[in-house]
């Protein structure tokens, strides 16, 4: 596996109205796209600081994936994302070297990029998302 930047880091908020501010006025970033990603059950945000992004997420739903994050851990960092080329290589290429897979198979991920998650506890500790762009 060959990454070949990160794509984004993803980082929990409770509210995206009330954490936006912080990232516009407090940093001086923009956001660029807001966006709800229903299967995922979030609603996101996103920033771009050099060439790396900022994913606000908050959960559309408390059962969901961010919705217990937060319930558990509180808001702050929940993943970090790697670009890939070869999505399902890659995700066959990981579970070839023993790493558990959240997903076996890409799915839908917000700004129409393919994604997949690794399990933090095979990543020690780590949230781990691999993305792909199907347009190029």
């Amino acid at each position: 596996m060959k990454p070949t930047h990160i794509e984004h880091l993803g980082i929990a908020v409770k509210s995206l109205e009330t954490a936006i501010p912080y990232y516009e006025n407090v940093l001086g970033l923009t956001c660029y796209a807001v966006e709800e990603v229903p299967e995922q059950k979030v609603k996101t945000a996103f920033f771009k600081v050099g060439q790396t992004k900022l994913e606000l997420l908050e959960s559309t739903d408390p059962e969901g994936p961010v919705g217990k994050f937060i319930e558990n851990k509180g808001e702050g960092v929940h993943h970090v994302a790697f670009a890939v080329e070869g999505l399902q290589e890659t995700l066959d290429f990981v579970a070839e070297k023993g790493i558990r897979l959240i997903d076996k198979q890409p799915r839908k991920g917000a700004e129409g990029l393919n994604i997949a998650f690794l399990h933090p506890k095979s990543t020690f500790g780590v949230l781990t998302e691999l993305c792909e762009n199907p347009n190029k």
